[in-house]
């Protein structure tokens, strides 16, 4: 699906204004979400207002790519409004590959595709990375 990213359009339109904290999500098996309903891993840290929303801005930025074929996401997002959990989100770098749960998100775009070597992929890994205690 050349072209769709994890932006804006896959997103629902008010998220990147709702959402107060992002818990970042390290992916300890990554083929259970192949198939999985839902995104499941150790919460290893959140992002709260200002570093939320730059973390927004780095993924509204992040360009489409082609789409390949291995999807075993090591990383993801939850975000949250005051309220409620938003949606979610896990990203493999390896295949540039993203998917999407979230209640009014239409089927086809729940799988999206980034450019995992674009500069807002590679600072949005690197927090991701830094977000992981020593």
């Amino acid at each position: 699906m050349p072209g769709r990213q994890p932006s804006a359009a896959a997103s629902p339109p008010a998220a990147p204004r709702k959402t107060e904290l992002i818990d970042v999500i390290r992916i300890a098996d990554p083929a259970r979400h192949l198939t999985s309903k839902d995104l499941a891993g150790d919460a290893v840290a959140v992002w709260e207002r200002d570093q939320a929303q730059q973390v927004w801005g780095l993924i509204l930025d992040l360009p489409s790519s082609e789409p390949y074929r291995c999807f075993l996401p090591g990383w993801g997002i939850r975000a949250h409004s005051t309220a409620e959990q938003l949606f979610e989100i896990a990203f493999c770098f390896r295949c540039h590959g993203a998917r999407i749960w979230a209640s009014d998100l239409p089927a086809e775009q729940r799988h999206q595709t980034f450019d995992g070597e674009s500069p807002a992929a590679q600072e949005l890994l690197r927090r991701f990375r830094s977000s992981v205690p020593n």
